[in-house]
């Protein structure tokens, strides 16, 4: 399945490809045959940039959040959170690199209770300081219970972040949230009572790994 976010994209790339090989097979048939190889390899990794897995989460919890993007896990540290909470609180940060499904989802159930979006630099998304310095936004669940603030973060290469809540919106664990184009990071944080479930460098998926339990 296709995100509905990169539509527009792979029809455009599409024409221009199309056109592209059209000129080149009339002006420079030698070198047609390599076009069109790199052509359709470029169109495959735009096609699974955009792609959208089916990702139904194992059990409908409340207390487990499961991951909200694929990627690996870089930063698993306990750190004041200055937006929201302003106090102590673990954060889990998960890299997303170009070759990652780069759908957001609802890590719980609930009402959005904040959201907020940060213009900012283009740092590299494993910056120490993209978490304050790049384009971002800041949304908290509240579960009923508790919070949980996610931080979808632009890298070098992600210049537009896409989020479809807002506060007050009702939301449901496991479906989409947003979509970041291009290489980003999200940020986690938790309750400092919170089990974490996940080790750095490890690999996740969304909806289907088991970040913390609260």
């Amino acid at each position: 399945m296709i995100h509905k976010e990169g539509y527009v994209i792979i029809l455009i790339t599409m024409f221009a490809l199309a056109i592209l090989n059209i000129a080149v097979y009339s002006f420079l048939p030698i070198l047609f045959g390599l076009l069109l190889v790199l052509s359709i390899a470029f169109f495959g990794l735009i096609l699974q940039f955009f792609r959208n897995p089916s990702r139904p989460i194992p059990v409908a919890d409340n207390s487990k959040i499961y991951a909200p993007a694929d990627g690996k896990v870089v930063v698993i540290e306990e750190t004041v959170e200055n937006e929201y909470f302003k106090d102590k609180r673990l954060q889990v940060s998960i890299f997303m690199s170009p070759l990652n499904v780069h759908v957001n989802r609802n890590p719980v159930s609930g009402t959005i209770s904040y959201f907020k979006y940060h213009a900012g630099k283009y740092l590299v998304a494993w910056h120490p300081k993209s978490s304050t310095e790049n384009e971002r936004t800041t949304v908290v669940f509240h579960n009923g219970k508790k919070e949980i603030l996610l931080r979808q973060i632009a890298g070098s290469l992600a210049k537009r972040i896409i989020c479809y809540v807002k506060t007050g919106d009702k939301v449901t664990q496991g479906d989409d949230f947003g979509f970041i184009k291009f290489g980003s990071r999200v940020d986690i944080y938790l309750p400092l009572d919170a089990k974490i479930e996940v080790e750095i460098d490890q690999k996740v998926s969304g909806n289907q790994t088991l970040i913390a339990r609260i």
